[in-house]
């Protein structure tokens, strides 16, 4: 068992919670994953790393409550803890030799963006990041960006904070007043990936984008984190949990890794609702036991 040692509720759909899980702790590096089951009986999901400390022994997860797994997990408190923490998977982003980078986070993605923001900045990288949420009320770790960049910008969908539209329009005009980045590196919803790609594509500024397609079990047998790439003309096959989670953004079929993806929507809706459901039964069971 992995105890939870710090919860924190970061907006009214992501949390921040802190596992004691040394091991993990003592080799996990930015870029890199975990899988967890929450009890005994449940699936197995993904989770990046958003933070270690290897003194301590413990590593930090964010996640968004869209199942019945992190609906299972957002229940649990500080003091109990999860049946399964293994890790470290994946491999960790490429960031050593790069002078200037681009650091490009969308909502949730933002938890996977800045470990490697700061991996960067703890290398002497000159680092700017850009942040796009949905409204105010869904922006997270600003403070801990603007630690890290030397300038950091967040956009929202409805202009409630921060500059109004999307992360690619901050992008585009950095590149067309002639910023010169060694990397960009992208993570966040399938489509922002895509357009902050494309936006990139005629400054020749290579791209690299953290994919977090369905998992099962992370060592890549299962197949159902694969995605097709094109590489010098040809298509090929790659799976995000052992090949990745980063990749050329340049080579991504993302239309193919974005229908594959809304294949699951309606089943995890579903799944949550039962999920919540089966607490409020459970908890009307209880109060009306005393």
């Amino acid at each position: 068992m992995y105890p939870i040692v710090e919860k924190k509720i970061l907006n009214e759909s992501v949390t921040q919670m802190e596992i004691f899980a040394p091991l993990v702790a003592a080799k996990a590096k930015a870029g890199q994953f975990i899988i967890l089951r929450v009890d005994g009986e449940g699936e197995r999901i993904p989770l990046t790393v958003a933070g270690c400390d290897a003194e301590r022994g413990t590593v930090q997860i964010i996640f968004q409550v869209v199942g019945a797994t992190t609906e299972k997990l957002n229940r649990k408190q500080k003091g109990e803890s999860v049946c399964d923490f293994v890790g470290p998977l994946g491999t960790p982003t490429r960031t050593e030799g790069m002078k200037k980078v681009c650091v490009v986070g969308g909502g949730v993605g933002c938890a996977i963006a800045l470990p490697v923001a700061r991996e960067f900045f703890k290398l002497g990288a000159d680092v700017t990041s850009i942040a796009g949420f949905r409204s105010r009320s869904f922006v997270i770790l600003e403070e801990e960006f603007r630690a890290c960049s030397r300038r950091y910008t967040v956009t929202t969908d409805d202009g409630s904070y921060g500059e109004r539209g999307n992360v690619t329009a901050p992008l585009k005009a950095l590149l067309e007043g002639g910023e010169k980045f060694d990397m960009i590196f992208a993570v966040g919803p399938l489509v922002m990936m895509k357009f902050v790609t494309e936006t990139a594509k005629p400054y020749n500024i290579p791209v690299t984008v953290s994919m977090n397609p369905i998992m099962i079990d992370g060592t890549g047998m299962c197949g159902g984190c694969r995605l097709t790439l094109t590489r010098g003309g040809e298509k090929i096959t790659k799976f995000a949990c052992v090949d990745g989670p980063d990749f050329n953004g340049y080579e991504v079929n993302f239309d193919e890794a974005m229908l594959r993806g809304r294949m699951y929507a309606p089943f995890e809706k579903k799944a949550r609702e039962r999920a919540c459901n089966l607490f409020a039964q459970a908890e009307g069971g209880a109060k009306h036991g005393d």
